[in-house]
């Protein structure tokens, strides 16, 4: 999941879109239909192309043409055609805007398709189900969820001397061999510390008690000194240590690709990305992965994200999207997704098959680390907070302004923004 980028969202802008596709019937289940299906991720596009084969040969009347759309531009596209009642029949969901798209109409509820069809939802990790249920309705099929470790080069580590990270790792393990490891003058740092939240603060905030938004959705929890003590891990990296590139670096490489071309030994990653890390040789010959750093007292808790399929509230065919829709979240679609190694199913039992899908990589280490999975941080409108603090933050990473100070000053921003939203 990377970073999600500033939309212009507006409440309640799916209104009309919902009331006319709850009126729509779908016609007869034999109706030769075409169903659009958007998502983002191209690495996923083949294991989403043959899920929609092997659903299409079940299901000859319904053809499925799947877009995919690059992440940066999948959410603007989609609020758009989505209120003008052209978009997508099912689509990728995310936590972070699931309430924004519920409460505005924009995605239909599934409480009755899921009683008819007696779906068992019992089957997917609850944390999932949990953040696609708004005011007591399901909004989404959950698709999948998302584990984190720490990515390390085997290379660079032989070569420093330095023991390779394992379970017994803290945050004062990953400051010492990122010292050991930063050799400025060959270009190459110990460690990278991108001001991406998912991908760093998210990570170690949890871990010592600190919380970005309160458990009832209506404060902040930036102006907490625990959770100032999880940002400043990654800021002291560049402004005390200096053992990480710059914001401006890595704002002008990707974090991944310094990761995978020997300019960083030890970036934080998601269990998304072993795919990508693999596709380049330097990265599938060098990059390890570990489990991910516990905090100063030792607690490995981490904020996790995790997709599901939704269907639009203003869909032709209800019908026919349910019937897609439980074919995404079936056992056999997760299956096929399990063994391609880009997602970890949100359909229990199939994490195993993730985890041996790359022999290469210990994709395990993913999978062991999800019982320390907290809620992702969400409200109804998440965007406007949520890029306000990655603009805001971007003083504590230069070192202009102290991480506690941002932090603090974000907090109001957020408070602000969180009292103004439509529960």
């Amino acid at each position: 999941m990377k970073r999600l980028l500033s939309l212009l969202l507006v409440p309640l802008l799916f209104a009309a879109a919902a009331c006319s596709g709850s009126s729509e019937s779908g016609g007869d289940s034999d109706e030769q239909v075409t169903l659009t299906y958007a998502v983002w991720d191209q690495a996923q596009a083949a294991a989403m192309k043959q899920i929609i084969q092997e659903f299409h040969t079940q299901h000859p009347n319904i053809d499925v043409q799947i877009q995919v759309t690059p992440w940066e531009s999948y959410w603007t596209k989609l609020q758009t055609s989505v209120t003008a009642g052209s978009g997508p029949d099912v689509f990728w969901m995310t936590m972070v805007y699931a309430q924004y798209y519920a409460i505005g109409g924009g995605i239909a509820p599934l409480d009755d398709q899921v009683k008819k069809s007696k779906l068992d939802t019992s089957v997917y990790v609850p944390a999932v189900t949990k953040a696609y249920t708004v005011d007591g309705k399901l909004y989404g099929i959950p698709k999948d969820v998302n584990g984190f470790g720490l990515c390390y080069n085997k290379k660079l580590f032989d070569a420093a001397g330095v023991k390779h990270p394992d379970a017994s790792w803290k945050w004062t393990d990953v400051i010492a061999a990122a010292q050991k490891l930063t050799n400025q003058k060959k270009g190459v740092y110990g460690f990278v510390a991108p001001e991406a939240d998912e991908l760093s603060w998210y990570l170690t905030v949890p871990q010592v008690g600190g919380q970005v938004i309160s458990p009832d959705g209506k404060s902040s929890g930036y102006d907490q000194e625990a959770t100032i003590q999880g940002i400043q891990f990654w800021t002291d990296m560049i402004t005390k240590y200096h053992v990480s590139p710059t914001l401006q670096q890595t704002t002008d490489t990707d974090p991944l690709a310094m990761l995978t071309s020997g300019k960083v030994a030890m970036r934080y990653c998601g269990s998304w990305e072993p795919e990508e890390i693999a596709a380049v040789p330097y990265g599938k010959a060098n990059i390890g992965i570990a489990p991910l750093p516990a905090g100063p007292t030792g607690k490995r808790d981490y904020y996790s994200n995790g997709l599901a399929n939704s269907i639009s509230a203003k869909t032709k065919h209800p019908e026919q999207a349910w019937q897609f829709l439980q074919f995404l979240g079936s056992e056999r679609a997760a299956e096929i997704q399990a063994k391609t190694g880009t997602v970890i199913p949100a359909y229990q039992g199939h994490a195993d098959a993730y985890a041996k899908a790359m022999p290469e990589f210990d994709l395990q280490v993913f999978v062991d680390h999800l019982k320390y999975a907290q809620p992702f941080p969400a409200s109804t409108d998440t965007s406007v907070w949520r890029d306000e603090v990655t603009k805001q933050f971007a003083e504590a990473w230069t070192g202009k302004t102290p991480a506690g100070d941002v932090s603090r000053r974000v907090a109001e921003t957020m408070n602000s923004a969180l009292s103004k939203e439509k529960k």
